[in-house]
């Protein structure tokens, strides 16, 4: 019987180690995404959608804390589309259509809506957060029409949920805005020469993404409930 406060105690210190293992961050995750992507530019003025492509990549985040990351991707993606579906006419009423590979690499600042992870209570984690991301990155164009390069500026939404301590599932979509506009191989259609708010193509993708975090964050806390 006198050894029962012994058990008790290492019981304790037991279940205090566990809880601290699960409560581990880290600073880095990767993994690959798989979706669809769609395009609006010359030839689809308003479903970007009506000609559903793959879109399939990797990415790396970095997550200094549990409200912001810095995320890299490398990312294809297939667009398509034809001025048959045009509500309006191309000059000379001409037919166009196409099909362009994107090669798009980049990166995101992404913020947290919610403190995303999981951890000790008065940290207030959660294991779903929505967030919104901004960008800068390059595409490489190549379809029938030929081949072109620009920068794109990414800007969406998505959400995130932790499955287990290390493994995340996400939901992301974005827009991609060209600085150029050949991503469909057409440009300054009827004579409009483009710019940033003219006649410029965008892209879009809409993926789910599986990452592994690794890298322990060394957060010390002295807390005391």
């Amino acid at each position: 019987m006198t050894q029962s406060p012994k058990i008790w105690l290492l019981a304790a210190a037991a279940l205090l180690t566990s809880a601290t293992a699960v409560a581990q961050q880290y600073r880095f995750e990767a993994g690959p995404a798989l979706g669809m992507s769609g395009y609006l530019g010359d030839v689809n003025q308003s479903n970007v959608y009506k000609h559903p492509g793959i879109a399939a990549g990797a990415f790396f985040r970095y997550n200094p804390n549990s409200r912001l990351a810095l995320k890299a991707n490398l990312l294809y993606a297939g667009i398509s589309g034809n001025s048959a579906d045009m509500q309006s006419e191309l000059a000379g009423g001409a037919h166009y259509e196409f099909s362009s590979k994107l090669f798009d690499l980049g990166a995101q600042l992404e913020f947290n809506f919610l403190n995303f992870g999981t951890g000790p209570k008065y940290k207030k984690y959660k294991r779903l957060s929505p967030y919104v991301l901004i960008g800068m990155g390059a595409v490489v164009a190549s379809s029938n029409h030929g081949t072109s390069a620009t920068v794109v500026f990414p800007m969406g939404m998505g959400v995130k949920y932790k499955l287990k301590e290390r493994l995340n599932l996400g939901l992301e979509f974005t827009m991609r805005k060209a600085m150029g506009d050949k991503l469909d191989g057409l440009s300054d259609l009827n004579g409009i020469k483009h710019g940033f708010a003219k006649n410029t193509d965008w892209y879009s993708t809409l993926t789910m993404s599986v990452t592994y975090e690794f890298g322990k964050r060394c957060v010390k806390c002295h807390y005391v409930e």
